[in-house]
């Protein structure tokens, strides 16, 4: 690996910063596969398949640079990663039980978030609320966590009163979180305001979607043409 590889590594981040994501995408395959071992930029264009839908190419990635040498938060990064690919992949448990390991040696907010959403999408009450209220003690200003928590009461109790608490604190801190605003829409349905419904759905839907969102962009784009 060159100069030119971690050069090319940097242009990739600057395009990505400018919202040029197939150009970042390009750059940063092309610089992997010159060698680059930056893992900070790897994670990154792992972070970029994922949302594209590309699992198991991530997948193989991140088990690639597993022994690399990295920082604690970037391992951190690369596991939740794994875990986040997996759970799309159809293994949700494996991706709960590898989060749940690296909660038990250091926890962290970035654990909490995906390791509380994939206790949501597991459909055990009980243990996503216990587990989504520690991470509300641990940061009750995550907008993450927020939501996570109000999904806990509002999919898993069916608690919407509660689940509404905590979605109205998660938007006050994050307004253009898509989750948030898919969910807080849905309380403006049964309320009649298809008006105040529709400006939360078309903010949604100019957001950038994850695969760790609930609501997906055909969940936005339906509900807004229902109204």
């Amino acid at each position: 690996m060159g100069i030119t590889t971690v050069l090319k590594a940097r242009r990739a981040a600057k395009k990505l910063s400018e919202g040029n994501t197939e150009e970042a995408m390009k750059l940063y395959k092309e610089a992997i596969d010159e060698g680059l071992q930056d893992v900070r930029y790897i994670l990154s264009y792992s972070v970029l398949l994922i949302r594209s839908g590309r699992y198991q190419e991530a997948r193989e990635l991140l088990v690639k640079i597993q022994k690399y040498p990295m920082t604690d938060d970037c391992r951190r990064q690369l596991f939740v990663n794994y875990a986040s690919c997996v759970y799309k992949m159809g293994e949700l448990q494996k991706g709960v039980e590898l989060l749940e390991r690296q909660h038990a040696k250091q926890p962290s907010g970035l654990v909490y978030e995906t390791l509380g959403y994939l206790y949501v999408e597991a459909g055990d009450y009980e243990k996503a609320l216990a587990y989504n209220t520690e991470a509300y003690e641990y940061d009750d200003e995550d907008s993450i966590t927020l939501d996570n928590l109000a999904q806990t009461y509002y999919r898993l109790g069916h608690d919407k009163e509660k689940a509404k608490e905590y979605f109205d604190k998660a938007i006050a801190v994050k307004p253009n979180q898509i989750d948030t605003l898919y969910f807080l829409a849905q309380y403006d349905i049964e309320a009649g305001d298809t008006a105040a419904a529709k400006a939360k759905l078309e903010k949604a839907s100019e957001g950038r979607f994850s695969p760790l969102n609930y609501a997906t962009r055909e969940m936005v784009e339906s509900a807004l043409k229902s109204l």
